[in-house]
C-alpha cells in the first residue's frame, strides 16, 4: 500500500473507531411517544427513564441491558431516556458506552413538568421509572416508579409480547 494511501486508511480507522456506538437524541415527551409508537404491530417497547446521578437507576440499568440483549429476537425493543441536563450530555453518553448500549437513546431537552405529563399523568418524576408498550395495541400496559427486580421486568415484557395487561 502506498505511503498516502494508508495514511488516508489509518486516518479513517482512527475516525471510526472514535465515534460513539450510542446515538443520544434530545428528545421531547412527544418525541419520545412518538418512537415507541413507530413500533406498533412489530414489537412490544419498554422505555426506561434514568439519570447517571441516580443510585437506584445505575444499580438496575446492567439488568435491562442484559434483558435488551436477551429478548432483542422476541420481539422486544428497548430504550434508554436520561433526565440528566443537557450539559451533562457527555455524562450520559460516557454512562450508555460504559454499559454496552449502542444506537438511539434519549436525553430530554423540555422542563421537568411537561416532560413528565406529556409521558404519563401517573409519573411523578421519580427515577428510575420504566414504561411498556404492548406490541399489537401500542397501548401502556405497565409502568412503575422506583427500581425493580428482573422478574417485575419479564413480567411486564411478557405482558408486553402477549398483550396481557392494562388497556
Amino acid at each position: 500500500m502506498r505511503p498516502r494511501a494508508f495514511a488516508l486508511a489509518a486516518a479513517l480507522l482512527l475516525i471510526s473507531c472514535s465515534q460513539s456506538a450510542v446515538d443520544l437524541q434530545d428528545a421531547a415527551a412527544g418525541d419520545i411517544l412518538k418512537t415507541a409508537a413507530a413500533h406498533q404491530g412489530q414489537e412490544a417497547v419498554l422505555i426506561n427513564f434514568w439519570a447517571t446521578w441516580c443510585v437506584p437507576c445505575v444499580e438496575e440499568f446492567p439488568m435491562i441491558v442484559e434483558l435488551a440483549e436477551e429478548y432483542q429476537d422476541n420481539e422486544l425493543k428497548v430504550y434508554f431516556v436520561s433526565v440528566d441536563w443537557l450539559d451533562e450530555r457527555q455524562k450520559a453518553v460516557d454512562f450508555l458506552e460504559q454499559h454496552g448500549v449502542r444506537g438511539v437513546s434519549f436525553i430530554k431537552n423540555q422542563g421537568d413538568d411537561e416532560f413528565i405529563d406529556g409521558i404519563s399523568r401517573e409519573w411523578t418524576g421519580a427515577v428510575p421509572f420504566t414504561i411498556v408498550f404492548g406490541k399489537e395495541s401500542g397501548k401502556v400496559v405497565d409502568l412503575w416508579e422506583a427500581k425493580k427486580q428482573r422478574p417485575k421486568f419479564e413480567q411486564a415484557i411478557e405482558k408486553a409480547i402477549k398483550e396481557e395487561g392494562k388497556t
